[in-house]
């Protein structure tokens, strides 16, 4: 069998809904990710080695963008807000920590899906027994709901702060407006990354401009960054922030966004395309750290100076705050981050629900019931009349006993050559992902059992 010439590859097949193949099964995310054509000829040009630099990367970045909305999603403003304003810069380090714990996992969350073409839901549903299956699936469920509780909450909030509309209404026009993002999918994935990527650049400018007003110290930053606690309350604050820093919705999610973006043939197309994702992961985490950084430097240059050292436990006391400390528009600044954090990451979470459901079934579900179901809970508790924050709070709770159930299956599956090929984890990526998966487990079964009173600290 003769070799081909060195400048003929093999080219990029397009995923099965690029091929409009009627009468192939509908992949369970055919109908969130088509394909784009032209997205897949620079693809391959790049990857063939015709395009480089920026031009090669730019048709690979966009799914850990999507992903990445989850690390600056509401749940986030509330806990880098209290860091800040009762420890000041202390737990800085606390922070950057869990953003290089989270581009380890969603590293390895995209290569699953482009070694396997499967994602996390559709793996476990081939390698786990049914009975383990629907458990996962039970559990990936009730994980999706309590992740739209503090997308729809803190969005909701966000419009509530701005413009005075009650909670309810507010979560409907959200709820509203997170169908209107999503259907963007029908036109193209990369229609869907824009909006999100926009919405973080929303995030981000109105936390540059926070931070320029705030005028946070270089010597308190550099402080922050020596690793240090000062009090057990100070330790429990961190086992927050590092405990909610791995969301599980975005572990599935991120294996779906990759495992029909763009696929290769041969394993040397995949070893590139999961090098470009990776650059792709630390480009998109890193803004999300710089963003988690802005949120607890305002917090300690602002509040913590002044000795407001509650006000970070109630996001409208923050709002109020700002706009009393700082003035020139700083509350609205930050109540237009909140909305757009709560916008984006309440589609990314109903995005999520819908790839979990479909994955773990394995059926073909309407569509409008896969996003409903991951809303309606949402919409439930904030009609009912839940404190947001206390509300945002129960969220974070809840989403802390899905993290094993994310983590461990992950790990398994990358460290298994058979599943992998090529892409299988080294042994020291094994070993760090499993350290990590060990502190946040470890972490959030403290977190857990400080929260329900279990232990006397």
């Amino acid at each position: 069998m003769g070799q081909r010439p060195p400048d003929e590859r093999p080219a990029l097949t397009p995923a099965p809904h690029a091929q409009h193949d009627r009468t192939a099964p509908e992949h369970p995310i055919d109908d969130v990710l088509p394909g784009e054509a032209r997205v897949l000829v620079a693809a391959q040009e790049a990857l063939a080695g015709r395009q480089r630099g920026a031009r090669g990367l730019w048709p690979f970045l966009g799914p850990a963008f999507i992903a990445a909305v989850a690390y600056v999603d509401p749940g986030n403003f509330a806990t880098n807000m209290a860091a800040g304003a009762r420890f000041g810069y202390l737990l800085l380090w606390v922070v950057i920590a869990a953003n290089l714990m989270a581009m380890l996992v969603q590293s390895m969350s995209a290569k699953l899906g482009i070694a396997t073409r499967k994602n996390l839901p559709e793996v476990c549903r081939q390698q786990f027994s049914r009975r383990t299956n629907i458990g996962l699936w039970i559990q990936a469920e009730v994980i999706a709901m309590a992740t739209d509780v503090a997308e729809f909450v803190g969005a909701a909030l966000g419009l509530n702060l701005l413009f005075g509309i009650p909670l309810f209404p507010s979560a409907l026009l959200v709820s509203v407006a997170s169908f209107l993002i999503l259907a963007l999918q029908s036109r193209g994935f990369r229609r869907l990354e824009a909006v999100i990527a926009g919405l973080i650049g929303v995030i981000v400018g109105a936390f540059a401009l926070q931070v320029f007003m705030a005028e946070p110290t270089a010597s308190g930053l550099a402080s922050g960054l020596v690793p240090g606690f000062d009090g057990t309350e100070s330790v429990l604050l961190a086992v927050g922030i590092i405990g909610a820093t791995v969301m599980p919705h975005v572990i599935y999610l991120h294996s779906a966004l990759t495992q029909h973006r763009i696929v290769g043939v041969t394993e040397d197309d995949k070893r590139r395309i999961f090098r470009f994702e990776l650059v792709d992961v630390v480009i998109a985490m890193s803004i999300a750290g710089i963003i988690n950084v802005s949120m607890l430097a305002i917090a300690a240059s602002v509040f913590h100076a002044q000795g407001l050292v509650d006000v970070g436990d109630n996001l409208t006391e923050v709002y109020d705050a700002l706009g009393t400390y700082l003035g020139g528009h700083a509350n609205t600044l930050f109540g237009v981050a909140l909305l757009a954090s709560g916008l984006s990451s309440s589609s990314v979470g109903t995005l999520a629900g819908q790839v979990v459901m479909q994955g773990f079934i394995g059926r073909q579900i309407p569509l409008f019931v896969r996003r409903g179901v991951t809303m309606l809970p949402a919409l439930v508790i904030v009609a009912v009349g839940v404190d947001p924050t206390r509300a945002l709070v129960l969220s974070q709770v809840v989403l802390s006993f899905g993290i094993p159930f994310a983590l461990i299956p992950l790990l398994l599956f990358c460290r298994s050559r058979a599943l992998m090929g090529s892409l299988v984890n080294r042994r020291s990526t094994t070993v760090a992902g499993v350290l990590v998966a060990t502190v946040i487990i470890l972490l959030n079964v403290f977190l857990l059992a400080e929260t329900f009173g279990i232990l006397n600290v």
